[in-house]
């Protein structure tokens, strides 16, 4: 018949009546083909390219379509007719061409309701959502009215961007035109509430309905599975099924996910036995949803046999099985599985699956494979996507690997809030405070906006530096980002004020604070414990317990800290034997080296040395440890000697205990030994970490090492020092001499003293701050016993105010007197 009328067509005088009929008669067979070869012979109508541009939308003809967009081109008498464009336009949109759809779209002078609607949900489905919105306002400013249709496309865009305010405007508008009551806007209404975090409205949309299908109960389940509010959301399938509304696979699919997060197995078996009896297993989404369900419950033997069975298998399924390994910590099987998946070159990896095994090799510290992903990643392109860059940063970083990290997040093109928390928490994890810090301030200048997660990352790294100016920044921050409103937060503040001296200001945010857990008091009882404010924390401990709160291990290793700060022997003893009496908490090994650390502290040394000999555990190194630093300081060397021989026994972790055992030595001039216990120390790969004191300057960080030259002020520094050291002479002061373990003469013992990190940064504090201020200078080991005579004498001659922060405690010094009783 086709080919008849094509001949028909050739030799007719009524040529544009018969090429519409041609065209119509294609139209309804589909074949926009067998049409397009009258535009050769014959100038056909707008009525013609619009029969044939339906042919082509109901068989999705692409490339048939394009042939027509170019005739129609060529031809510009019909591409100026509406009817002609908004077909173009919904053809491109039936094919996923939106960028093409656009450009026709746009060159409609008055778009039907009907392509108005079909251009925004393009725009809904195919992003980006901003646009589905800018058309719909633009509709709107046009004067064509939405219909019942435009709405839930325009509120999926919403949802997509959680544009909440722009949703209840939308809403609004659906309200003037009295659509608000369609179970499509409803149900949408719901959507777009529920994921922009607004529960309630949703609820009340809900509500609102007279008439609800299964879809509006999908999306308010989903609402309450996306919360993780899993009570609600079994409770509301329940309701669904008492109103006579049977689930079907989309229900169990929503709920699945909070089932997991609610480690609620038997509830997932249920939902698991209830979809077999529907049939509806034999769904890739569903399969998927019970697959990640039983990973996130444990039950990787279930999650294996569900993936086993699956007949398809797309690269979703494969990341949640991987998924589901990394979750239960089987790290092997996770990375075995990623290489079978790509040894079977059937799935290529996307960038979540990457993502997924990355965070195994982390976890396994195994860098090798790391890099090996790393080089995969090059190759597929992977690289450049945001989520696997910032996956590598935490890899890096994880294995120890910090200066790679540092070079892959220098390299990034996209950096996203997520690469510079994930970089500054791996810097931090490999005691790189001060870079925290400058990447800290890279991330406000290139215009992104620190999230609360950030801050959990810049405030440690200015506890750990004592960089009081940085955390104050920080905390002004938080305050005009509201964040000052989480408990993560304030506690992050507690101790970042606690650990820059300033134990007042740590009191008062606790004070404001709005909801006080139990990491909050930990924190304020350990802040006035590395004080030595051993009353206050006891003071603070007892109003804990009269609100009804109850302590946990680390309250108590906080309070016995505190009580052996402050010397107070019999509250520590009264509260070591409570904790299990009255509060059934067991001591722990960090509970026992409080109390030895107590005793010791207190020159209890044989009371410390039964005390650790009748725990019910082996001590370890670091108990052994505690004791023997009491010895230094009371100089029982025989006592100390028989520590010692326990610690090579068990095998030293660090440096430590040789130098509490040289120092001794050199104190009661047995030098011989001291060159012993350091040639031994040397021996066993043991290196002393040099001393390092620092001051913040103006937002600065100045950081001194003994003898240090390399400050641009050095002269001037050692200058301040020579003249102090006149003044501290005059005033009484002697150099402690015998804490210099190099065998040399007195006089250069005393330079070596006069050059220490802490004198140094201190002396450059006095050079660079107004004389009414005090000085913070923090030490990465314990202040040593000449500094600390010395810094009481500078007190007396500057007559302002210094604090030291050790390894060990806070130092505050003023008038010529240290808190800490000369004990530390």
């Amino acid at each position: 018949m086709i080919w008849g009328a094509r001949r028909l067509c050739r030799f007719s005088n009524r040529r544009g009546l018969l090429t519409n009929c041609h065209a119509q008669r294609s139209s309804l067979k589909s074949l926009p083909h067998e049409a397009i070869f009258l535009e050769e012979a014959f100038q056909t109508t707008a009525k013609y390219y619009t029969c044939l541009l339906e042919a082509c939308i109901r068989s999705k003809s692409l490339s048939q379509g394009k042939k027509i967009h170019q005739i129609l081109l060529k031809n510009n008498t019909h591409f100026s007719d509406s009817t002609v464009l908004e077909k173009l336009t919904h053809l491109y949109i039936e094919c996923d061409e939106v960028v093409l759809a656009r450009r026709v779209f746009d060159t409609i002078s008055n778009p039907t309701v009907i392509i108005w609607n079909l251009m925004i949900r393009a725009h809904a489905w195919h992003g980006p959502f901003e646009e589905s919105i800018r058309l719909y306002y633009r509709m709107f400013d046009r004067g064509v009215r939405p219909t019942k249709f435009t709405f839930p496309f325009v509120l999926k865009a919403c949802s997509g961007l959680q544009a909440m305010e722009v949703g209840r405007e939308v809403h609004d508008h659906a309200k003037e035109l009295g659509l608000d009551s369609d179970v499509f806007v409803c149900t949408a209404l719901i959507d777009m509430y529920a994921k922009s975090g607004d529960l309630g409205e949703a609820q009340k949309v809900f509500s609102s309905m007279s008439h609800r299908d299964v879809v509006a109960w999908n999306a308010m389940i989903a609402g309450f599975s996306l919360h993780g509010l899993y009570d609600d959301t079994i409770r509301l399938v329940v309701d669904m099924q008492k109103a006579g509304t049977s689930p079907n696979s989309s229900t169990i699919v929503a709920v699945l996910p909070t089932v997991g997060q609610a480690n609620a197995l038997h509830q997932g078996k249920a939902m698991h036995a209830y979809s077999m009896r529907r049939s509806f297993c034999n769904g890739v989404v569903l399969e998927t949803g019970l697959l990640d369900m039983y990973g996130r419950c444990h039950c990787t033997s279930y999650a294996r046999k569900i993936f086993d069975k699956m007949g398809i298998k797309n690269e979703v399924c494969w990341s949640a099985m991987i998924g589901a390994y990394v979750i239960c910590d089987s790290m092997m099987e996770a990375l075995a599985l990623y290489d079978e998946m790509v040894h079977q070159s059937v799935i290529n990896a996307t960038p979540v699956t990457l993502a997924i095994v990355l965070r195994a090799c982390a976890s396994l510290t195994d860098s090798s494979k790391g890099k090996r992903l790393h080089c995969h990643a090059v190759k597929s392109g992977l690289d450049l996507d945001t989520m696997v860059g910032n996956t590598f940063l935490s890899m890096y970083a994880k294995c120890g690997l910090i200066d790679d990290a540092l070079r892959f997040f220098n390299q990034m093109v996209c950096k996203d809030t997520i690469s510079y928390g994930a970089i500054m928490s791996g810097c931090m994890q490999n005691g790189y405070a001060e870079e925290v810090l400058r990447i800290f301030h890279r991330m406000q200048l290139s215009g992104i906006d620190p999230d609360l997660a950030t801050m959990l990352g810049v405030l440690p790294a200015s506890s750990h530096l004592a960089a009081l100016q940085h955390g104050a920044c920080g905390h002004g921050y938080s305050i005009v980002h509201g964040f000052v409103a989480e408990t993560s937060i304030c506690n992050a503040l507690i101790d970042m004020y606690s650990k820059c001296g300033k134990i007042d200001i740590a009191r008062k945010v606790f004070d404001r604070m709005d909801t006080q857990d139990i990491i909050s008091w930990n924190s304020m009882i350990a802040g006035y414990g590395i004080h030595g404010l051993g009353m206050e924390s006891l003071s603070l401990f007892h109003d804990l317990l009269e609100m009804g709160l109850k302590p946990d291990y680390v309250t108590f290793i906080a309070l016995l800290s505190a009580c052996s700060h402050s010397g107070r022997v019999t509250e520590g003893k009264y509260w070591f034997k409570a904790m299990s009496r009255d509060f059934n908490i067991v001591p722990r090994i960090e509970h026992y080296i409080c109390m030895a650390d107590l005793l010791g502290r207190a020159g209890l040394l044989d009371e410390a040395h039964s005390f650790i000999r009748t725990m019910p555990f082996e001590p370890d190194v670091r108990l052994w440890g505690a004791l023997l630093a009491a010895c230094r300081i009371h100089k029982d060397i025989e006592l100390g000697e028989e520590i010692s021989k326990k610690i090579q026994g068990i095998g030293p972790e660090g440096t430590g205990n040789f130098v509490l055992l040289s120092n001794m030595y050199s104190a009661v001039g047995r030098w011989d030994d001291a060159a012993y216990v350091r040639i031994m120390q040397k021996d066993r790969g043991f290196k002393k970490s040099p001393g390092c004191s620092w001051v913040e300057i103006n937002g600065v960080i100045h950081a001194f090492v003994g003898g240090d030259r390399s400050h641009p002020q050095s002269s001037y520094i050692n200058r301040k020092l020579e003249e102090l050291l006149v003044e501290m002479k005059r005033l009484g002061y002697r150099a402690e001499s015998s804490f210099v373990l190099q065998d040399v003469e007195e006089e250069e013992k005393e330079r070596i003293l006069l050059y220490h990190s802490e004198k140094l940064a201190i002396a450059f504090g006095i050079l660079s701050l107004s004389p009414n201020k005090s000085i913070l200078v923090t030490k990465n080991l314990r202040v040593c016993v000449d500094c600390h005579t010395a810094i009481k004498y500078i007190t007396l001659i500057t007559k302002r105010e210094i604090t030291v922060r050790d390894a060990s405690r806070f130092h505050h010094f003023r008038n010529g007197i240290c808190n800490c009783g000369d004990y530390w």
